[in-house]
């Protein structure tokens, strides 16, 4: 889906989009999986995470903003070095011109869609945009115009209430010092 577009935007509440994740993060969460998933079937998934994230280094890099909900930094999946090896990698990444890591706080309160992953691609035209929510029961990809729009003013209401760019990298930091 990213591959395509020209920009995309994540909001996730839990854990770290999939797109900033190291692979030592990314085998903790699928080892959290129910059913168990066998240690093949989560390197496959975790080759495939790290393969995906190429379209933010490659010659045309896409751009991409993560809204990171606080609880996602503060639950250590894999431990206390995979979590701080993680969050030192998205303050890496945030210094970088094509990505922008956002940070809402717990002080934020109730936000929209705070239960779901979302991920959205903003295609070259907009009527090929495409939002993707993460479930139990895998992801769903929704195109329709009203569903788009209802997506779109999710993120938006997260661009607002997150932290700048610079605010969310020292918090991130802070976090991190703390571990």
């Amino acid at each position: 889906m990213e591959w395509r577009a020209r920009r995309v935007r994540g909001g996730l509440a839990l854990y770290v989009p999939g797109l900033l994740q190291t692979d030592a993060y990314a085998r903790r969460l699928f080892a959290a999986a129910l059913p168990p998933l066998s240690p093949a079937e989560i390197e496959l998934r975790v080759a495939h995470r790290m393969q995906r994230q190429q379209v933010l280094h490659r010659k045309a890099p896409i751009t991409y903003v993560g809204y990171v909900h606080e609880a996602a930094l503060r639950v250590e999946f894999g431990g206390t070095k995979t979590m701080r090896a993680q969050l030192d990698h998205l303050c890496d990444l945030s210094e970088l011109a094509n990505i922008d890591v956002r940070v809402i706080r717990f002080k934020a309160g109730a936000f929209p869609g705070a239960g779901q992953g979302l991920t959205y691609a903003e295609a070259a035209v907009p009527q090929l945009d495409t939002a993707e929510l993460d479930s139990a029961h895998g992801p769903e990809f929704l195109h329709g115009q009203s569903q788009l729009a209802k997506y779109r003013a999710h993120l938006d209401w997260m661009e607002e209430a997150s932290l700048s760019s610079a605010d969310s990298r020292d918090f991130i930091h802070t976090i991190a010092s703390d571990l």
